[in-house]
């Protein structure tokens, strides 16, 4: 192993993996003081914060989101649930107040984009943190589905739009052990100067390399793997959910 595989950080980052079993004991405030604060400073564009966390200490709103989620009842056993927003309420309510002296635009799609990869970056810096102090944590892609309802929920003002969830505690003794599901290879994702189409059957390749499976076990678990991920209620609502979202977001909903 180079010696650059062996910093603690990078070993740290290649062994992260999503834990859905908890120990049921709190987190102290302490380290979840010290999660949020490597959230706050996590890179943001032009130094703006354009996201804000929603702390879900609330028994019943756990539930609730468990079943909005996907019915995942994991998420509401969680210690530590926290829904990432991207927020640009506070900075329009702001500008508002300004005589500017010509009509102020009001956030667009772009916006609204800028905000998302502010939350995603926030989010994970928080997953890292967590994971540097012993906890771990799954993200919860299913807060994109059901937006209206998440808006119930959580209390959702204009500009401001759930895109990232994640839970977070200490791992149970067979989830630490768990064993890390593989990834692909560097070379079949990352590129240099220009694109590298990928067709069907090199993806096909890559993908049994990956898992690690013969033929017929490739094409078995291809099937399965596009019909729970791909041609699924929950996939097709997230995009419903998705489109609507940036909808009301251009409509200043």
């Amino acid at each position: 192993m180079s010696e650059a595989m062996n910093n603690s950080v990078i070993r740290q980052l290649l062994a992260r993996k999503s834990v859905r079993v908890f120990e049921k004991k709190p987190i102290p405030e302490e380290d979840v003081q010290a999660i949020l604060a490597a959230a706050v400073q996590a890179p943001t564009a032009g130094n703006m914060t354009l996201w804000t966390a929603i702390r879900v200490t609330d028994e019943d709103k756990k539930q609730q989101l468990a079943r909005t989620c996907d019915n995942q009842p994991f998420i509401a056993t969680a210690p530590l649930v926290l829904v990432f927003c991207a927020d640009y309420k506070r900075w329009f309510d702001l500008f508002r107040t300004l005589d500017l002296g010509e009509e102020l635009r009001v956030p667009g799609e772009g916006d609204f984009m800028l905000a998302v990869v502010d939350t995603v970056i926030a989010a994970h810096a928080s997953v890292v943190a967590a994971d540097a102090l012993g906890y771990g944590s799954c993200y919860i892609g299913d807060i994109l589905e059901n937006c209206e309802r998440q808006r119930e929920i959580l209390g959702l003002p204009e500009y401001v739009k759930p895109v990232c969830m994640a839970v977070y505690g200490k791992p149970t003794a067979q989830q630490a052990e768990r064993k890390k599901p593989p990834r692909f290879a560097v070379q079949d994702v990352v590129h240099e100067n220009t694109y590298r189409a990928m067709d069907a059957e090199q993806m096909r390749a890559a993908l049994k390399t990956r898992q690690g499976l013969d033929d017929e076990a490739m094409d078995r678990w291809l099937l399965a793997f596009t019909k729970r991920k791909w041609n699924c209620d929950f996939s097709r609502e997230m995009t419903r959910s998705s489109a609507k979202m940036i909808e009301e977001w251009r409509e200043g909903k």
